[in-house]
């Protein structure tokens, strides 16, 4: 079905543009209008160039196609227009519940390359836990409403730009306009009721004298969550009080009483819907804003800064706790009483983690010419980007009965400061147009930093190890143990099940916080120098050849370099080529960053380590220190621009060397008799690592494996104006990309299902396919958002399951009301599609209420619809 389905697309898609290209209707003007062309400044240098005759393929984001999309994330924008572009939804991520992992071309944002105005962007401070470490921009933090256009560049450019330019570059260019004032408005909400979300936005330009422009533009936005989930009810533990299966759980703790325990669940959660366990979109708010500035001092020289500062909150859930599972058990207090957390939670309870992500970053800098055809660009920057923690509804289960029950586990840090010199010069050897040599340097200086937490959220209470009054002795009652059972205490200290033997976990349950000996600051240096010669060869050759040297203070140096070309077949048909070498330094982020989050194998709730990989404890269970990721890039492409009618075709291959991965996690046990890992406890312990025994599992990011990604990307426009002085404008926009694992050097570490799943659970097929069609004071928007098959397997890759191809459909309808006032009727997946729900008998990753792969590429919140209002003023 699934290959029918991409076939059917395909033929569809390629018959639309050549047939359009072919086919001129009767009723357009006699004198056609060209096709216009996308300016692009992004993945050359010198002067600018178009989408059709670029050496690499770059889609260019109109402001209109921006503004036409019904998202406030400029992630969703981009995922929306750009196939190779997705983005997932984590509901339980630790810090992915505020900053969310995207990914272009199969590779995670940090092996994309993110700009503004041409400028580097700082990264944000979150280090995504598990797969590969993202710790890449957040691209959230630019309002829509500031950009003129974005431009995607889609192949490795790190020989241009440096560290991170693997799977291509993404420039924000900002809005230059030095008048007019623009206001929007958008509400809208989920088919399901929920997800309200408000949004409003203004851009105003103003002049700085003659020569000058500011630029300053703000939004505040709003969304509610969403719930997606059903009841909690495992075979472990159901908390579905009309299922035969409820219970499961332990009704034999201190503080249990059915009906307490029923009447508890409406408040176990405190999030969203009405279960305990949500599944959905967090609550967020924002405030942003971007100012960007230019002064021209004279004919050949200018001033220009940007700015921008970004203010937001969001909270999600983590999983739930019920009785008895390693959470909410009996210890036995000081005074010889059993208690349990059910005396703070009488119906168990589910941690709901909150963040604030402040954002503030500047840039400034002078350009201008030396001389004629010799130009400079000078500029400094410095980007600040922060994540500050808060953990309600859970306890420290070490402290008892003294536990708060909100937390600030910490703080996540990280800072950027660049400067940066740039300059060219035209050199006239009588080819087809002067060539432009490029050359300039750049130093930055990088800091991550976590910030401890409050003591309650990482502190080792007492019932972190057994007995902790000393109450037992050999399975006897000491004198301490004597008195308290003289008071009335069930103390029995011969039975190995007694609530004095037991041992519950260490911080703040969900987040532990970061402690003294795992906080702190990781910085490094770097320099870099390169060299750029490109031009028109001939009329019709375009050739470009880059080098670039790069040095950093924690690890070797690295040389790379590029070439690519264009070459005009016929006026209208050309054909495109490159290749390059690449490569991605580790971050300060991910060679520093520590976290234990719990995780919930097979229902039960462990405390998982991420530990530096060049740090003593990562090293004493065998990792190595984080080194480069090495990438070669081949791009093969055909351009074709016909009248109203253009498509590009770009053939690709990523290799890619050293790719960084967490490890599968490695078991701890405290067990003697646990094998491996008792051996690895054994290692925590030597290494010092304060809570061993309440520790399930470790992890660490390591150089891991090789992989090979191709694909290719097709894109084909076709515009039609009528007599009328209406017009139409059809674009389709195809990706296929496959990605295979080639050595692993972490051997076993990687298992079958990381294996597997790593190559087949994202769609191989991604298409949108849009028709917008403007008449009189009429807007109309038809969008096609296509995601093919995908796959995820169990444990021992037994049993997988196929997930069926979706399309999803966008629909707006627009009215000028008049010179001023625009409004919009929209709905996003009107059709209110969603992907297969995950059979959890089958993969097993569908535990505790969630319904759809939580992780799924494919939006899984279902239909929106929304108004929206625009001046113009």
């Amino acid at each position: 079905m699934g290959q029918r389905i991409n076939k059917f697309l395909m033929t569809s898609v390629i018959a639309l543009t050549v047939g359009a290209a072919a086919y001129q209707p009767a009723f357009a003007q006699e004198e056609e209008e060209a096709v216009q062309e996308n300016v692009i400044v992004t993945g050359v240098r010198g002067q600018p160039r178009t989408v059709t005759d670029s050496p690499v393929p770059v889609d260019v984001l109109s402001g209109e196609e921006l503004d036409n999309v019904p998202y406030t994330d400029a992630n969703d924008i981009i995922r929306t227009l750009v196939p190779s572009y997705s983005l997932t939804r984590q509901p339980i991520s630790d810090g992915g519940t505020f900053i969310r992992p995207a990914s272009l071309r199969g590779m995670p944002t940090d092996k994309t390359l993110v700009l503004v105005n041409g400028h580097r962007r700082h990264r944000a401070a979150l280090v995504q836990i598990g797969g590969s470490g993202t710790q890449g921009p957040d691209i959230a933090t630019i309002p829509a409403v500031a950009l003129a256009n974005v431009q995607v560049l889609r192949d490795g450019a790190a020989a241009l730009y440096g560290s991170d330019a693997i799977a291509g570059v993404i420039n924000f260019i900002l809005k230059e306009d030095s008048e007019g004032f623009t206001l929007t408005s958008e509400v809208g909400q989920y088919y399901e009721g929920d997800g309200f979300n408000f949004v409003t936005s203004a851009n105003i330009g103003m002049g700085i004298g003659e020569n000058g422009f500011a630029n300053f533009s703000f939004e505040v936005s709003e969304s509610e969550a969403t719930s997606r989930g059903e009841q909690y009810c495992e075979s472990w533990a159901c908390v579905d009080v009309n299922d035969p299966a409820f219970g499961g759980f332990r009704t034999d703790l201190a503080g249990y009483d059915e009906a307490a325990f029923i009447a508890g669940l409406d408040d176990a959660n405190i999030g969203p819907g009405d279960v305990v366990q949500p599944w959905g979109q967090p609550n967020s708010n924002a405030v942003r804003m971007f100012l960007n500035t230019g002064y021209d001092i004279n004919a050949t020289t200018s001033l220009y800064g940007f700015a921008n500062y970004s203010h937001s909150e969001a909270d999600g859930s983590f999983f739930y706790r019920y009785p008895g599972n390693g959470t909410i058990e009996n210890i036995r207090l000081e005074d010889g009483s059993v208690w349990s957390p059910l005396y703070f939670f009488p119906g168990g309870f589910t941690p709901r983690f909150f963040g604030e992500v402040i954002d503030y970053s500047a840039v400034g800098g002078i350009e201008g010419e030396f001389a004629p055809g010799f130009g400079y660009d000078i500029s400094a920057r410095f980007g600040h980007n922060e994540v500050q923690y808060t953990l309600m509804n859970t306890v420290n289960p070490s402290l008892g009965n003294e536990s708060p029950t909100s937390f600030h586990p910490g703080d996540l840090i990280n800072e950027e400061m660049q400067l940066q010199a740039d300059f060219y010069k035209e050199l006239d050897f009588g080819l087809g147009s002067p060539l432009t040599f490029a050359f300039g340097a750049s130093y930055m200086d990088e800091s991550y930093e976590l910030v401890g937490g409050n003591p309650e959220s990482y502190e080792s209470g007492p019932y972190a190890t057994q007995d902790p009054w000393g109450f037992c002795d050999a399975g006897a009652p000491t004198a301490a143990g004597l008195a308290v059972i003289a008071n009335g205490s069930t103390l029995d200290c011969a039975d190995d099940d007694d609530p004095v033997y037991q041992v519950v976990g260490v911080g703040s349950n969900g987040f532990p916080g970061y402690s003294p000996e795992f906080s702190g600051e990781y910085t490094r240096d770097s320099y870099a120098f390169y060299a750029d010669l490109s031009g028109d060869v001939t009329d019709r050759l375009f050739l470009q050849g880059a080098l670039r040297f790069e040095d950093y203070s924690d690890f070797d140096s690295e040389l790379v370099w590029k070439v690519a070309g264009q070459f005009d077949v016929t006026d209208a048909i050309g054909i495109r080529g490159s290749v390059g070498t690449g490569f991605r330094a580790p971050t300060p982020g991910q060679q520093g960053t520590t976290n234990v989050s719990t995780r919930l194998p097979n229902g039960f709730p462990v405390a998982t380590g991420l530990f530096p990989a060049g740090g003593p404890i990562a090293q004493a269970l065998g990792a190595t220190e984080l080194g480069p990721e090495k990438s070669t890039n081949y791009t093969l492409g055909v351009t074709g621009s016909f009248g109203n009618a253009s498509i590009t075709f770009d053939m690709y291959q990523i290799e890619l060397e050293d790719r960084v991965n967490a490890i599968s996690t490695q078991d701890v046990s405290s067990d003697p008799s646990a094998g491996t890992a008792y051996d690895n406890y054994l290692a925590l312990v030597g290494a010092g690592v304060a809570g061993a025994e309440s520790i399930g599992g470790v992890f660490y990011f390591q150089n891991a494996f090789d992989t090979t990604t191709t694909g290719f990307d097709l894109v084909g426009t076709y515009n039609i104006p009528w007599e009328s002085g209406a017009s139409t404008s059809m674009t389709a926009s195809i990706n296929y990309n496959e990605t295979e694992l080639g050595d692993i050097a972490i051997g076993g570490l990687f298992n079958a299902e990381s294996t597997f799943d790593f190559e087949n659970a994202d769609p191989n097929w991604r298409g949108v396919f849009s028709v917008q069609h403007e008449t009189g004071p009429w807007t109309f928007l038809a969008r096609a958002n296509y995601y093919g098959s995908y796959e995820n397997s169990n444990t021992n890759v037994v049993d997988v399951q196929e997930f069926s191809p979706v399309v999803q459909f966008d629909f707006e309808a627009a009215y000028q009301v008049n010179d001023i006032v625009r409004v919009s009727l929209g709905a996003r997946n009107a059709f209110d599609q969603y992907p297969d729900e995950a059979n959890y008998a089958l993969i097993g990753d569908n535990c505790c209420g969630r319904v759809y792969r939580s992780d799924s590429a494919v939006d899984w919140q279902g239909g929106y619809y929304y108004f929206k209002l625009k001046a113009d003023l």
